[in-house]
């Protein structure tokens, strides 16, 4: 099993208003041939770390599936589970926007600057 994380990611208010409103997550399949199961996990975190999103994600082979979760939230994380045969085959981004839909560069994490742990 291999889990690749986020880590934190700090969303506090700028006059008044959060950077980032909402989290585009994207996950695309390297597989020619199975699909690919990712378990996403979206914390949100304060004085605790609380669970707020929770999904299991089937990706076709060589398909992408792109998912909107809420994130007007002052900091939060999300997590990404699959098994140690797929985590090379899957590509994973997280991307937070505006309300207006802009990109916030701030809080992009693309497949490189993940953390992964396997276990």
């Amino acid at each position: 099993m291999a889990i690749l994380s986020t880590g934190p990611i700090e969303n506090n208010p700028v006059s008044g208003v959060r950077p980032t409103q909402q989290v585009t997550i994207r996950l695309v399949s390297r597989a020619a041939v199975d699909a690919i199961t990712v378990s996403v996990q979206g914390y949100v975190l304060s004085t605790t770390r609380t669970l707020y999103v929770s999904e299991m994600i089937s990706v076709a082979p060589n398909g992408v599936v792109t998912r909107n979760y809420f994130a007007d939230l002052d900091a939060f994380e999300f997590v990404f589970e699959t098994s140690m045969e797929d985590v090379e085959q899957v590509g994973v981004s997280v991307w937070g926007k505006q309300a207006s839909g802009q990109l916030v560069d701030a809080h992009r994490v693309v497949e490189q600057e993940k953390t992964v742990k396997n276990i």
